[in-house]
């Protein structure tokens, strides 16, 4: 997964793998998916990215199960 910010457009795309897109839905007026020929989702494009989300860190956290997050919460 690759996560792309354009600073001048203020776009945010995740790009979920390296498939083609062949079709984009709006699901909002600044939210899109790219979907493949099957339907699955390619990317997630998201504009005004910095009001619509905090840009300034992004974390991944690996959860190997559901118990994991709730063992881990305090």
């Amino acid at each position: 997964m690759k996560i792309k910010y354009f600073e001048d457009t203020d776009t945010a795309l995740f790009e979920l793998g390296s498939k083609i897109p062949s079709e984009t839905r709006e699901l909002s007026e600044d939210i899109y998916l790219d979907l493949d020929e099957s339907g699955n989702v390619v990317s997630i494009t998201v504009e005004h990215a910095s009001i619509r989300s905090e840009l300034s860190e992004v974390s991944f956290i690996r959860m190997k199960d559901a118990n994991q997050a709730l063992e881990a919460a305090p």
